[in-house]
């Protein structure tokens, strides 16, 4: 996507710049994105559709991808998931997950998930990260992992990659804050424990996790659910088809339309791929207001 000039000039007056790159050849490096701010808003007017724009190519990466409630809502419906058998490894333990997450209500729900001991990573945890946003919210955004701030401070994206969701929310007039079901997302992790050092998600792990995340997708009921990441999105699809594969159409989990796209910490390092995943937000606005 290239700005003509008169588009430019529009928003340096707004004070706001362009939300992807304008120019190829202005794509950061990983170390000139962990030393400066990323994505910013790109201003719509009220109501007015955004227009989604024309895919910028993504150069060959030099690293690999970080592996109040309305009344007029319906009573929540049961999702239940399909979690493939994990492969043993060894030096995980687990426990007995909690009985009965498919029929929690909120309350028992997050007591559950404090409680939980069904892997080791409770051991480690300084406390676990729920989720946070409306309970009914329109968009629920699915994560990988909570990182070592997220664990600290029991909140999931509150990092660096926390900053640039929060930007990328904005664009479509959405936000984690305080507001009303249509605007304010609900966000949540695949895994509500910290792995050590930050290492990738274990088989055992995510499927002793995944009762949990099911049921905040069945309480919730969002109208388009967000996958970001390849674990998010192997959680969800059962798939292990690589990103760039699923991207670009609507999946459906339990009759919830599901849009991939790639996890806020890898367009830190990958800044080009902006452009990429502001397609895929065009498309899950699209799919949120289509009706079902």
């Amino acid at each position: 996507m290239r700005w003509s000039e008169r588009q430019r000039a529009m928003l340096r007056e707004m004070g706001v710049p362009a939300f992807w790159p304008v120019e190829a050849t202005q794509a950061a490096t990983p170390e000139d994105a962990a030393a400066s701010p990323a994505m910013s808003p790109v201003p719509a007017a009220a109501g007015a559709p955004l227009n989604r724009p024309e895919p910028v190519p993504a150069p060959a990466p030099t690293r690999a991808a970080p592996s109040a409630e309305p009344a007029s809502r319906p009573a929540a419906r049961p999702i239940t998931g399909g979690a493939s058998q994990p492969t043993p490894i060894a030096d995980i333990v687990l426990g007995p997950r909690p009985v009965g997450v498919e029929t929690m209500d909120w309350p028992a729900l997050r007591d559950a998930v404090a409680g939980c001991q069904a892997c080791g990573l409770c051991q480690s945890r300084t406390q676990p990260v729920f989720g946070t946003g409306h309970l009914q919210a329109d968009w629920m955004l699915v994560g990988e992992a909570p990182g070592e701030q997220e664990d600290k401070q029991g909140e999931p994206f509150v990092g660096r990659a926390g900053q640039l969701l929060d930007r990328m929310l904005q664009a479509l007039d959405l936000t984690r804050a305080q507001a009303e079901a249509h605007q304010q997302v609900f966000i949540a992790n695949v895994l509500k424990c910290r792995p050590p050092a930050n290492r990738n998600p274990l088989p055992q792990e995510v499927a002793q996790c995944e009762p949990f995340l099911l049921r905040q997708m069945a309480l919730v009921q969002p109208k388009v659910v967000l996958a970001m990441g390849r674990f998010a999105v192997q959680s969800l699809l059962k798939s292990s088809e690589p990103i760039g594969k699923l991207r670009g159409r609507v999946h459906e989990v339990a009759g919830v339309p599901v849009v991939v796209t790639y996890h806020p910490a890898y367009l830190l390092r990958n800044p080009a791929d902006k452009a990429l995943a502001w397609d895929d937000l065009c498309l899950a606005r699209e799919a949120a207001q289509s009706p079902r």
